[in-house]
């Protein structure tokens, strides 16, 4: 689908990322970022020479492509932090999933099949995920000032 219609939203994205990385000889693996008042972010991660690395769609500039330099996914998670954050200004990122291997649905054809791909973001909401922050540290977050806002919002579609 995301070939035909030569576009695609952060899952869409990062389930095409984790195919084209399966074929080039890495595990299929998803990565969950979850959020409050804000959507979560699915990234496709891999591991090369034992670091940790993604690659991700998003409208927001700082939640893209992440180098292979991650000792630990935790590291690779806090990583997106400072850039995710809502149009309030609010920096909304708070915990992460461990990496789902999308082998797991290889006998739902989620490859090529033209059906919707909900059973992998339902399987994402429903895995446990770990907290970045603490409830206080939570409480002392400010908010993100007007022109690193603007710069994250560099090439922003409300599309």
């Amino acid at each position: 689908m995301v070939l035909r219609e030569n576009t695609a939203h952060c899952l869409e994205g990062a389930i095409f990322a984790a195919a084209a990385l399966r074929v080039n000889g890495f595990e299929p693996l998803l990565l969950d970022l979850e959020a409050v008042r804000d959507t979560d972010h699915v990234l496709a991660v891999y591991q090369y020479d034992g670091h940790w690395g993604a690659i991700a769609k998003s409208n927001f500039s700082g939640l893209r492509f992440r180098e292979p330099v991650y000792r630990t996914l935790r590291e690779l998670a806090m990583s997106y932090f400072d850039n995710y954050y809502n149009l309030l200004g609010e920096r909304t990122l708070r915990a992460f999933s461990r990496p789902v291997n999308l082998k797991r649905f290889d006998h739902l054809q989620w490859i090529t099949t033209d059906n919707p791909l909900w059973f992998v973001a339902e399987h994402l909401c429903d895995i446990t995920h770990t907290p970045l922050i603490t409830p206080l540290q939570e409480k002392r977050l400010t908010r993100l000032d007007k022109r690193a806002h603007a710069a994250g919002l560099t090439g922003y579609s409300k599309h």
